[in-house]
């Protein structure tokens, strides 16, 4: 079973990638103190996160100055998968709760990790997220599967035509 965190107030937050568009792996990262913590994500989830966090930051006071160190430190690999995620606003603390479980199968139960941030933090993190999504593969037009350099065999014209970049 892996290791669950408690980060109630991180010193930095950040989403990166390592390996080639097509190839990357996306890593959520936060640190609090000496404590280091990566775990392993999807793109979806990376979209659905950053997206996420810019409609509950309309809803708050607009953040001050943001981190600009957003790069990932050592160690790069992940503790483990993330399988769901879950946000809240801290009114009393003025601070966004992420809430990240690890994926597990239905008959066992995985860590949890939960991170206290700043507003100013969360918002360089859902501007940083969205960054990443864009920065791949474009979609397809039609399916919206990624497109490959040399096209796809698009399920929505039965493999023929593939669309090209």
């Amino acid at each position: 079973m892996s290791e669950s965190h408690e980060m109630p107030a991180v010193d930095r937050i950040t989403v990166a990638t390592l390996g080639p568009p097509g190839q990357r792996t996306f890593l959520l990262q936060a640190r609090q103190g000496a404590e280091v913590l990566t775990l392993k994500m999807e793109k979806a989830q990376v979209a659905a996160l950053a997206q996420y966090l810019g409609k509950l930051l309309e809803e708050l006071p607009p953040p001050g100055h943001l981190p600009e160190e957003l790069e990932l430190e050592e160690p790069h690999d992940p503790a483990w998968v993330v399988g769901t995620l879950g946000l809240s606003y801290d009114e009393d603390e003025d601070r966004v709760v992420l809430v990240a479980e690890e994926a597990v199968s239905e008959d066992e139960v995985g860590a949890t990790a939960r991170f206290g941030a700043s507003r100013e933090q969360v918002a360089a993190l859902a501007i940083r997220g969205t960054q990443l999504v864009v920065a791949g593969r474009p979609p397809c037009p039609l399916c919206g599967y990624p497109l490959d350099p040399a096209g796809h065999a698009c399920p929505r014209t039965n493999g023929f035509r593939p669309p090209k970049l």
